[in-house]
């Protein structure tokens, strides 16, 4: 029976959401698993994550660990880790930046943004997008540790199954070589009421053609229906957008119920990033569009008309 150990990602103090992403990849392996919560502030934000059926609740609190720098982090995960058959983290940009370094000093192999599992006989077999998301293949792992991080956007968040799971603390392991090399020395995040990105149940994204007036047109929508706000990488490479609101192959992968694609032709780096949408809208004056190959509903129409006038029907 395969053992897994979850690392839940914390942020100020609380487990992030997508960290019940990775304990949905563990449950479904069928074998029995445990969560790691490192961080400033985990002893709190363990108590949040007691109720979803862990064997036992790591709990690694230490001031050290509240910069989200992966080389403080990796050598206390992969000590822990060692203990287990397969570690998993979630995909967002700390789960990249750690898991790599844990599969080094594990030599583990490294399964990265998988987007399914599945059982097959001793065998754990991963679903991971490859050509930019145009095809998927199965792989499975060789060595006797597997180190794995899950799209956010393809398992759908673990949910309570009651019970209190132990809690036990362990210790900071002992700091590497890595980790004086680096300096944490500020940290520039943009704050929003909007809902994050990869947690949003809808999303507006705006492509290049919204040029300047891409909050002007594309932020009284998302007011309206609570959604956080995406950009294609054309928009963001021009400096309408922020870089943070990027959707695509080298952005955020995102998979809400519902998805507005609006000016956006559908280049095969965004699609990437968001085809996995429960449903999508597109609004673009070109009808030979990409974007429509793959949307659910279509409106072919001038969108500084076409969406005034849909928040206008809306607010109805």
């Amino acid at each position: 029976m395969t053992t897994t150990l979850v690392v839940a990602e914390v942020v100020e103090g609380k487990v992030k959401k997508g960290s019940l992403s990775a304990i949905a990849f563990a449950k479904a392996t069928g074998g029995t698993f445990s969560i790691l919560v490192p961080g400033a502030g985990a002893a709190g934000a363990a108590q949040e994550v007691t109720g979803f059926g862990a064997e036992k609740i790591i709990v690694v609190d230490d001031a050290s660990l509240g910069n989200q720098i992966a080389e403080h982090f990796a050598p206390t995960i992969a000590a822990l880790a060692a203990n287990f058959d397969v570690t998993v983290l979630t995909a967002t940009s700390f789960g990249k930046d750690v898991a790599p370094r844990v599969a080094a000093k594990l030599n583990a192999g490294y399964a990265s943004d998988i987007s399914g599992v599945k059982v097959e006989g001793d065998k754990l077999l991963y679903k991971r997008p490859m050509y930019a998301g145009n095809t998927f293949g199965w792989a499975n792992i060789t060595t006797p540790k597997q180190i794995v991080s899950v799209r956010q956007s393809e398992f759908a968040p673990a949910e309570p199954s009651g019970g209190a799971s132990p809690i036990e603390n362990a210790a900071l392991a002992p700091a590497d070589a890595a980790a004086s090399r680096v300096e944490f020395v500020s940290l520039e995040a943009s704050k929003s009421e909007r809902p994050d990105l990869g947690e949003a149940g809808v999303i507006v994204s705006g492509g290049r053609a919204l040029k300047e007036k891409f909050a002007e047109v594309l932020d009284p929508l998302a007011n309206l229906l609570g959604a956080a706000v995406g950009a294609s990488r054309a928009a963001c490479d021009a400096g309408y957008a922020p870089a943070e609101l990027q959707v695509g192959q080298t952005g955020r992968v995102v998979a809400p119920k519902l998805y507005f694609a609006i000016g956006i032709s559908g280049a095969i780096q965004h699609i990437a990033g968001m085809k996995s949408s429960k449903t999508i809208v597109a609004i673009n004056k070109d009808a030979e569009a990409p974007i429509f190959q793959i949307a659910d509903y279509g409106l072919v129409a001038d969108l500084f008309t076409a969406v005034p006038e849909l928040v206008a029907e809306l607010k109805k």
